[in-house]
């Protein structure tokens, strides 16, 4: 598979007040998230065939979703769609790429195999890490001794499959982001006692392809930061409807005015009691 080595501007994050690019008008466009680890693959794939002046990003900001994505490109109002007509919604993106580049699946039968078991696994790894990060369990490093030994099959290169693959792009969005927060909520380094992620991971940086695509670790950390807090706020709200107790803190009108407005006859303020303010730093 090709790296890529071009150059890219990136375009700002459409918002509520963006108006719509045109729409089949001849033009392959990549409609993604910034902050969106499934698009990100798409992404990578693009970029690791040279496709930027042929497939242009439409990047959408999530947190103001402009209402004409939905109306006009995608009903189901999601990312990681393109409006070329051989783009389709799949559990691993990237193949849409695949299915007309023969060169992104490798040709050995024991590397296609361990491809698909690996890609396979991509849902448990994250559901995992997701879930040592949310305090539920402690699954972090099984997870991560998985990756190591999977990094240790094929002696041929530093990659997933020995020579780059889409195996290493559908990993690498998950432990770009996975690193950082882990390390700074959990205090827990990945790359500790596993050199062959720590060899992976720099391999990866050096690929221009998939540098146009990373973020600053900071930047994940606070994603995932104000994801659980909100995750937080939401369960507080849903415990006091659902045993229609009285919610103590009036702050949370301010916190989360969508979700209290949508419970907020079920709900009833005692504005005199004291109460302890959540923000999302």
């Amino acid at each position: 598979m090709a790296t890529g080595s071009g150059k890219e501007v990136l375009p700002p994050a459409l918002t509520s007040n963006s108006d719509p690019p045109p729409v089949f008008d001849g033009t392959s466009r990549l409609y993604i998230s910034y902050t969106c680890p499934y698009a990100q693959r798409v992404w990578i794939t693009r970029n690791c065939k040279g496709l930027q002046d042929k497939i242009k990003l439409v990047p959408i900001d999530l947190r103001d979703r402009p209402a004409w994505y939905k109306e006009k490109v995608y009903p189901t109002n999601k990312v990681k769609l393109g409006d070329d007509p051989n783009y389709w919604y799949c559990l691993l993106p990237g193949l849409f790429i695949q299915n007309s580049y023969a060169d992104c699946e490798p040709q050995d039968p024991a590397k296609k195999e361990f491809a698909e078991e690996l890609f396979s696994y991509t849902g448990s790894f994250s559901k995992a890490i997701n879930s040592t990060l949310k305090g539920e369990a402690d699954e972090a490093g099984a997870a991560f001794d998985y990756i190591e030994t999977a990094l240790s099959k094929f002696e041929d290169g530093p990659f997933f499959l020995g020579q780059f693959s889409l195996a290493d792009i559908s990993y690498a969005p998950f432990i770009e982001r996975f690193r950082p927060t882990l390390l700074e909520f959990k205090k827990y380094d990945i790359t500790a006692g596993r050199p062959k992620l720590a060899a992976w991971m720099e391999e990866m940086n050096k690929m221009e392809a998939y540098n146009q695509t990373r973020r600053d670790p900071k930047q994940h950390v606070e994603t995932y930061r104000k994801r659980y807090a909100v995750r937080l706020i939401s369960e507080t709200l849903a415990f006091h409807v659902h045993h229609k107790t009285k919610l103590l803190s009036p702050d949370f009108r301010v916190i989360a005015p969508g979700f209290l407005n949508h419970v907020a006859d079920r709900i009833s303020y005692e504005k005199t009691t004291p109460s302890v303010s959540i923000f999302l730093f």
